[in-house]
C-alpha cells in the first residue's frame, strides 16, 4: 500500500505541475498513469478504466476550488454562464457516470483514446474557433451542458477541452472562458464522483479501500501533492515558452494514447 501511495504521490506531483503550467485538465495525464498503478496492484483489469476514471474526477473536485478561485480574484469568471450551464452539467455528467458503468473497460478506453488525439491535434494546431456567435439561450446552454458533461465523465477531465473552444466561439474572451471553465470543472467533477460512487455501489470485486469506483489512496496522494505542484506550475508558465511546451505535451498525449491503442489491438 505504501508503494501504490508514493507512485500516487508522483502521479500527483507531475499532474499538478502541468496543470499550473499548461492549464490542461491532470485527468489527461492522472488516467493513464492510474492505469498503470492498478496494474502494478495487482487490481483486475476489468475495473481499471472505471476506477481511474473516477479516482480523476474525485481529484478534481478537490483541487478545483482553489483554481476558481484565483479565477475570481482576476475577475475571469463569467458566473451567469456558470449558472446557465450548470444544471446540464450536473445531469450530463451523473448520467453519464451511469452510462460508464455499463460500458466495458475496453470500450471506455477507446473513447480515452480518441478523446486523447483530439486534444492533441488541438495544441499541435494551436486550433481557436472564430467567435462567430453569441452565447446560445437557456434550453441550448442546458444541452451544452449535458453534452460537455457526458463526455467529461467518460474520460476524466474537467470538460475545459471542450467548454474553452465552445465559448471562445460565442465572443467570450479566452482568459475569461478559461476562468469560467475552471469553475464548470467543478460541478463536472462533484457530479461525476458521484455518479461513479453510486454506478460502483454493490460491485463486489472492487478492491479494498474504494467508495464506489472511487480508489481513496490514489485519490488522497494526489491531491495531497497536486495542490503545491500547481502553483510552482503557474509560476513557471511566466519563464518557460509555453507554446513549446503545449506542443510537447500533445506529443506525450500522443504517445501515452498510442500505447493504450496498441494494447487495445
Amino acid at each position: 500500500m505504501i508503494t501504490i501511495i508514493l507512485a500516487c504521490l508522483s502521479v500527483g506531483l507531475i499532474a499538478g505541475f502541468l496543470a499550473g503550467l499548461l492549464g490542461v485538465g491532470g485527468g489527461l495525464v492522472i488516467v493513464p498513469a492510474l492505469l498503470a498503478v492498478f496494474q502494478f496492484a495487482g487490481i483486475a483489469p476489468e475495473l481499471h478504466q472505471h476506477l481511474a476514471l473516477a479516482t480523476s474526477l474525485a481529484t478534481i473536485a478537490f483541487t478545483g476550488f482553489a483554481s476558481v478561485r484565483a479565477h475570481h480574484a482576476k475577475g475571469a469568471v463569467r458566473w451567469d454562464v456558470v449558472r446557465q450551464i450548470t444544471p446540464g452539467i450536473l445531469l450530463g455528467t451523473f448520467v453519464g457516470a451511469q452510462i460508464a458503468g455499463l460500458i466495458s473497460t475496453r470500450g471506455l478506453q477507446w473513447i480515452f483514446v480518441a478523446f486523447a488525439y483530439f486534444v492533441a491535434a488541438q495544441m499541435l494546431l494551436d486550433f481557436k474557433p472564430k467567435a462567430s456567435r453569441q452565447l446560445p439561450k437557456m434550453g441550448s446552454m442546458l444541452g451544452m451542458g449535458g453534452v460537455i458533461g457526458m463526455v467529461s465523465s467518460w474520460v476524466g477531465i474537467g470538460g475545459g477541452s471542450l467548454s474553452v473552444p465552445f465559448m471562445s466561439a460565442c465572443n467570450v474572451p479566452v482568459k475569461t472562458a478559461i476562468g469560467t471553465s475552471s469553475a464548470i470543472g467543478v460541478p463536472i467533477a462533484l457530479a461525476g464522483t458521484a455518479g461513479y460512487i453510486y454506478s460502483g455501489m454493490g460491485i463486489a470485486s472492487l478492491p479494498a479501500y474504494t467508495l464506489g469506483y472511487v480508489y481513496i489512496p490514489a485519490l488522497a496522494g494526489i491531491v495531497i501533492a497536486s495542490f503545491p505542484m500547481a502553483k510552482l506550475g503557474a509560476a513557471a508558465a511566466h519563464r518557460l515558452p509555453v507554446p513549446i511546451l503545449k506542443k510537447c505535451f500533445a506529443a506525450l498525449l500522443i504517445l501515452l494514447a498510442s500505447k493504450m491503442l496498441w494494447t487495445l489491438l
